[in-house]
């Protein structure tokens, strides 16, 4: 409406303009009669004429070309109307209720249908163009884009918001109403692209790895005759299934391949679970140790860069072997999936990543200024224990060492008690994280113990004060890892971080000099973690052990430490108590919290008494602080409750792990554990 006043105010101003070149005419008549009065009376004549044919015009044609510049308007209107109407775009107008007022040829063609629609609501045609989705704050100024799947075909919808004032013609609104507002909306139909986008993904290439975890083991468990033989039978294994994807496959090493498939026969990998993992640790021709494999691969999801896909496969490959080898690790850009990891990591008896990760580490210190230890929030003895440790290489080495500790839970009190107010250790011993904040400097290194997530430690700011990291843990990683850490440290196999400490001691120094009260709290923290030596010991579990005993650990000072009161003993019982059995062979329980210390040290304890339980293979525990319930998982052997955990966002050791839920009561997350639990029995899990 604005644009048609425009224009006839233009068309005024030129119609006028005959009268204001009147007004230059009477002024040269002026001139002339200062010349010539004959010649100025001539002009004056042909003014007049001049100034009668303009008033003729303007008075008596004036509504003639009005009327047909309207006429040519509406004509216009017309035009613009009809090219709407047989527009090859689908194209609607609702008002703000989503009520069709009008529509083109195409859209009553995409939809299959005549004007039996009009009046109906769009949501009645398409069921995501919703009421909701037409108020919705738009991403560009009036203009929002959706793209909906119906009928088999996919839409890219563009809707646009309307003023009623800014159209020209009445014909299309008059069943508006009283609305203000209306919405066009354009369909273009996308099948064709998106199917082509899928089809492009599909043959896109995926690069992966395939290692031999245990290549030296199981060679050596194998008569040397038939060494020759086992090598064969992986080779054709691993040949023949990666063929079955059609993929391209290279033997780097002789336990390293590379492969190159197209990512829809990865996915027909991925719907098998990877099996030649089942397959090759199923060869048996005299071998004692089963041979298992790693299998990475990586996928750039955002581009057809091979060149991050192939970083990617690197990536997930240390991921595989962190968490202990036997597994499939897919990286998608960010996204990490798992396949597999149902076996219990292998001790390695040889200790040379033991000696160069502590000659390692003991060259970082040296050329430090100030060491911060740190382990998990909500600390364990293994945790403190394993500071504790570090604590005293660095110590040793004459450097400023601190250890955060923010919570002094029950499980740590009777070693925190022996250190603090001791004349033999520093007031600042132990500090909360707002000190540690203050005191890390450029020089400064954090050294990470019992965990490899930076959520879970006890001053996550810290790992972005300094670039100097060290991380020093036992358990699997998962997707969430310290990222670029100077010096890595992480065996699955091992029974604890006191375990892994112990040694880098032992490698560090000749004579490493432990005081008793430290020796307590790591051999405390061994013993805790294997459950009395019953869980995940191995041989150098017991060297471990045997080293903390020589430096002073004694075995009666700690059991008296660690002793349960009564109270404790007795929630103990009710924890067990509570207990119910689920599909015959999973025990799910609960403990208490009021007067409870601890009550996830509490759950871990119940966890490890109901695998004495006969025909259970796994425990699940739950403890609840504030908004959050804790899980404690253990095992005996045959089920991996890492992995279980891992669907929960938690971790730990095949045997040993644990979750965390936000915002759930103590039933529903027993009931999300049932349902697990079927869900991976019936996909044969266990």
């Amino acid at each position: 409406m604005d644009e048609k006043n425009t224009l006839r105010k233009e068309i005024e101003k030129y119609l006028q303009l005959p009268f204001v070149l009147t007004i230059l005419l009477v002024i040269m008549n002026g001139v002339v009669y200062g010349f010539n009065v004959t010649c100025g009376a001539i002009v004056t004549v042909f003014v007049l004429l001049y100034l009668l044919v303009a008033s003729y015009i303007y008075f008596r044609k004036r509504p003639g070309i009005m009327s047909d510049l309207i006429t040519f308007s509406f004509a216009h209107g017309s035009i613009q109307s009809e090219l709407i109407k047989e527009l090859s775009i689908p194209y609607t107008l609702v008002d703000r209720r989503g009520r069709i007022l009008w529509s083109n040829k195409a859209f009553y063609d995409t939809i299959k249908s005549d004007k039996q629609h009009m009046r109906k609501h769009i949501q009645h045609i398409f069921a995501d163009i919703t009421i909701e989705l037409l108020e919705m704050e738009p991403e560009d100024e009036n203009l929002r884009v959706v793209h909906i799947y119906q009928a088999n075909r996919n839409y890219r919808v563009e809707i646009r918001r309307i003023e009623l004032q800014e159209l020209l013609s009445s014909d299309m609104t008059q069943d508006a109403g009283e609305d203000d507002v209306l919405f066009a909306i354009y369909l273009y139909d996308e099948t064709e692209l998106v199917e082509a986008l899928e089809e492009k993904a599909k043959i896109k290439l995926v690069v992966g790895h395939i290692y031999i975890d245990n290549y030296e083991d199981a060679m050596e468990s194998t008569e040397e005759v038939r060494r020759s033989l086992l090598v064969a039978l992986i080779d054709r294994k691993v040949t023949k299934y990666m063929q079955s994807a059609d993929a391209i496959i290279k033997k780097l090493e002789k336990d390293k391949y590379l492969f190159v498939c197209q990512q829809q026969h990865l996915e027909q990998l991925q719907q098998g679970k990877f099996s030649l993992l089942d397959e090759v640790r199923s060869i048996n021709i005299g071998n004692e140790t089963p041979v298992t494999l790693s299998i990475a691969v990586g996928v750039d999801p955002e581009r057809d860069d091979y060149a991050t896909a192939y970083e990617y496969s690197h990536m997930a490959m240390d991921l595989a072997l962190g968490r202990g080898g036997d597994q499939a690790v897919i990286k998608r850009g960010d996204k990490i999936i798992y396949y597999g990891g149902k076996t219990q990591s292998a001790e390695k008896n040889t200790r040379v990543k033991a000696r160069v990760k502590a000659h390692a580490l003991k060259e970082m210190l040296t050329t430090r200024d100030k060491v911060i230890i740190m382990g998990h929030k909500k600390p364990d003895i293994d945790s403190l224990g394993s500071a504790i440790g570090i604590y005293r290489l660095a110590t040793m080495l004459d450097k400023e060492a601190h250890i955060v500790i923010n919570e002094v839970t029950s499980s740590i009190r009777p070693a925190m008690n022996t250190f603090m107010g001791s004349s033999v250790y520093p007031e600042d011993m132990f500090f909360i994280s707002e000190q540690a904040l203050e005191a890390v400097g450029p020089n400064t290194v954090v050294i990470v113990v019992d965990t490899n997530r930076p959520s879970y430690t006890e001053c996550p700011e810290l790992l972005s004060r300094t670039k100097n990291i060290v991380v020093i843990d036992h358990h699997r990683q998962g997707g969430d890892i310290i990222e670029n850490p100077t010096l890595s440290y992480i065996e699955p196999y091992a029974s604890s971080a006191c375990e892994m400490v112990a040694e880098i001691l032992q490698y560090s120094m000749d004579k490493p000099k432990l005081r008793p009260a430290e020796a307590d709290a790591m051999y405390a923290g061994i013993l805790v973690d294997t459950d009395n030596f019953v869980a995940k010991t191995g041989v150098r579990t017991f060297e471990a052990a045997s080293f903390l005993r020589k430096s002073g650990a004694d075995m009666i000072r700690v059991r008296k430490a660690y002793r349960m009161d009564m109270e404790e003993y007795k929630q103990l019982s009710e924890g067990v108590a509570r207990a119910e059995i689920f599909m015959e062979n999973f025990a799910i329980s609960d403990v208490p919290t009021e007067g409870v210390d601890s009550p996830t040290v509490l759950a871990a304890k119940v966890a490890n008494d109901l695998l004495d339980v006969e025909d259970v293979r796994a425990s699940f525990v739950l403890s609840k602080l504030g908004n959050v319930v804790y899980i404690s998982a253990r095992s005996i052997d045959d089920v991996n409750v890492q992995v279980i955990m891992e669907h929960f966002d938690g971790g730990g050791h095949g045997t040993v792990a644990g979750a965390q839920l936000q915002d759930v009561t103590i039933e529903e997350a027993k009931q999300m554990i049932r349902e697990l639990l079927e869900r991976l029995r019936s996909e044969g899990e266990f």
